[in-house]
């Protein structure tokens, strides 16, 4: 497995900007995908955009224009910058990452996961 450590996470005011960092070790990092969910309260913990090897990238419809997804194989790290957010954010922010071959569309194709960094916007 991968261990995973989000940081970045804040109080801002609706509007402003965050910055996510996922720190990675144990695996080859470049050659994961990986990616970030949310999850609201009471909510199910929900895709916000993934990575893979290669740069391909997706992004949930709601976060497309404000999110940006990025990795530095170098650092072994990973990244969410987040613009213009809104209350509708909110929420815990966790950072996973998946070994398999194929693009990993299911919460459950993700094999490692971080402890999750909260993220809240204030109206």
């Amino acid at each position: 497995q991968v261990q995973l450590v989000e940081s970045g996470g804040g109080l801002v005011q609706a509007g402003g900007s965050l910055r996510l960092s996922c720190a990675a070790s144990g695996r080859t990092f470049s050659s994961l995908w990986m990616a970030w969910f949310r999850q609201a309260p009471g909510k199910e913990r929900d895709l916000v955009a993934r990575i893979g090897s290669g740069g391909r990238i997706r992004y949930t419809d709601s976060v497309k224009g404000r999110f940006t997804i990025s990795r530095d194989n170098a650092k072994n790290t990973l990244y969410l910058q987040m613009n213009s957010l809104n209350p509708e954010d909110t929420g815990v922010y966790y950072c996973a990452a998946s070994e398999s071959p194929f693009i990993p569309i299911r919460t459950s194709n993700y094999d490692s996961w971080g402890q999750g960094t909260q993220v809240t916007i204030s109206s």
